[in-house]
């Protein structure tokens, strides 16, 4: 069986579908890891450090439902 390489990137079916030996076949994906822990997808969306707000109005439980800052 041939390996389709693109194939078993993006399709996780058929990627679990392989054989040991045509799973060694199949090379890094150029794209790098595409799966992200909880921890890393907080630290990328800013989520990881508290919200700093300058409005006098607005409360950490307003803020967290974004419903502040008039």
């Amino acid at each position: 069986m041939q390996v389709d390489v693109v194939r078993a990137w993006k399709d996780p079916g058929y990627r679990a579908g392989l054989g040991a030996g045509e799973f060694a076949l199949i090379p890094p994906n150029p794209a790098g890891a595409v799966e992200l822990s909880d921890a890393q997808l907080k630290e990328a969306t800013g989520l990881s450090a508290a919200p700093v707000t300058t409005n006098l109005a607005c409360t950490m439980y307003t803020f967290n439902r974004f419903r502040c800052c008039p």
